[in-house]
């Protein structure tokens, strides 16, 4: 496979010392710097995103790379790795990606489908015969768009506490999660789900005769050179494993303790920024497709399918479809204990990001790749709103829903003749108008669905990783 980043890392000055530590980059030698190269404003604007959380205090550690076309655009490690012995962010540290993972395991059904081992309209029963389905049909593809309706095991708060740190046989799991009420009937909607793409490890499992582990490395790391990645595992010594901390009352804390036969195939592995960068090009090459899927495959794998009534999603298999400018954006974050990450690709750019974190809960991961590609890429368009000239009244009301473990309660009221929503108490945030009974507020999208009657009486909230249908319920 072309590698177009051997061992790229841009010399840069050090920042400064202290809690928030220095930039740990320097040149590899004889390599050379193409054209395409970061202006010196824009590394330095980049260093400043990175280390504002790190000498806030909010985060410990962080690696950022980005990759143009055929070029290195900056391959860079922030702060510490590990506070209690001051070790510095090394290169190559090695992060638990989280939710990252699943556009693995989805990589991984897709091989096995091409290969014949199974179809993606496979029932889940065919692979797992136990599981509690009743009348209902979950297919594989149900489990990758998560679009089935299964109880996600993360939003059993007090059974995702319980159980994380603990070594139990993992139809445990299943057996748990599998005896809750589903959520929604398959198809009808989407919640993000875990208990799905632990299912479908599983499935991988079951059809291919491997462990999950050994197939993703190598089916998939094997052949997309990721060197450094694996399966997480807390038994091993890894070298430059970045320890994960969060925030706590008197600053970072170690996160707690995760077993990871829990995570599993929906946020079980460990990577680099460097072999991430490998994984875009393998997986997508120069935004028509890599090395690792067919083009029929990826295309699937980069294609949201519609719920059953024929509403669109923005979220495919293992990764989210965005829109930046009028052009795509494939991507995926990933929290788990300890460390949150964020993982894009523009093909219209062939510009991958990816920022790594050790730290959760105290730096978004996802604001700060946004930020990166700003200073890339340059802020996206403004766009002027165009204000609503109809009647907002008959869409005002309370609505209500399922959405990841709670119900969702959406507000919208009429602000100076115009919509806001809010979860709260009050009206909320002003909505802008999209056309016809569709609205948005940032990435998200409000369509209001109509009766026989004409009357409003459904909300659907768009929220990338989630397709919320809300029932009207006024007093």
């Amino acid at each position: 496979m072309r590698n177009r980043f051997p061992g790229a890392r841009l010399a840069v000055a050090a920042l400064a010392a202290g809690f928030g530590g220095c930039t740990q980059s320097s040149p590899v030698p004889g390599e050379a710097h193409t054209a395409g190269q970061l202006t010196p404003e824009q590394l330095d604007a980049i260093q400043g995103i990175a280390m504002a959380p790190i000498e806030a205090g909010h985060a410990a550690g962080m690696s950022i790379a980005a990759v143009r076309g055929g070029d290195t655009l900056l391959i860079e490690e922030f702060g510490h790795a590990d506070l209690e012995l001051g070790v510095l962010t090394p290169p190559d540290a090695v992060y638990e990606v989280g939710s990252v993972t699943k556009q693995f395991t989805a990589a991984a059904v897709l091989l096995l489908q091409e290969e014949g081992q199974l179809s993606l309209d496979d029932p889940l029963t065919k692979w797992l015969p136990d599981y509690p389905a009743g009348d209902r049909t979950v297919t594989v593809r149900r489990l990758l768009d998560h679009t089935s309706g299964i109880k996600g095991y993360t939003e059993m708060r007090h059974l995702w506490a319980e159980i994380a740190p603990l070594e139990l046989p993992r139809d445990t799991l299943v057996a748990l999660f599998s005896a809750e009420p589903f959520e929604f009937e398959p198809g009808t909607a989407m919640t993000y789900n875990n208990s799905a793409y632990f299912l479908a490890g599983l499935i991988i499992e079951a059809a291919s005769g491997m462990s999950y582990e050994d197939f993703v490395e190598e089916r998939l790391f094997a052949p997309a050179g990721m060197t450094n990645s694996r399966y997480c595992h807390k038994e091993e010594l890894v070298p430059r494993r970045a320890k994960g901390y969060e925030p706590g009352e008197e600053g970072l804390q170690p996160a707690p303790y995760l077993n990871h036969l829990w995570p599993y195939a929906a946020g079980s592995l460990c990577s680099t920024v460097r072999d991430l960068m490998a994984w875009n090009e393998a997986l997508h090459g120069d935004g028509e497709g890599g090395e690792i899927l067919s083009l029929e495959s990826y295309r699937l794998m980069i294609t949201p399918e519609p719920l059953l009534d024929g509403t669109e999603l923005r979220y495919a298999k293992g990764l989210a479809i965005t829109d930046r400018d009028g052009s795509t954006g494939i991507r995926h974050g990933g929290g788990i204990f300890g460390f949150v990450t964020d993982l894009r690709y523009l093909p219209a750019e062939d510009l991958s990001i990816t920022v790594l974190i050790n730290t959760a809960g105290g730096a978004a991961s996802s604001d700060i790749a946004g930020e990166v590609e700003d200073v890339i890429l340059g802020p996206p368009a403004e766009v002027s709103p165009v204000p609503f000239e109809g009647d907002p009244a008959p869409y005002a009301g309370r609505y209500e829903g399922p959405a990841r473990g709670q119900t969702m309660v959406a507000t919208v009221g009429v602000e100076d003749g115009q919509l806001a929503i809010g979860t709260g108490t009050g009206p909320g945030d002003p909505l802008t108008w999209l056309g016809g009974d569709t609205f948005g507020q940032g990435n998200t999208r409000f369509r209001f669905v109509r009766d026989d009657s004409g009357a409003v009486d459904k909300l659907r909230m768009d929220v990338v990783s989630g397709h919320y249908v809300l029932r009207r319920v006024d007093p």
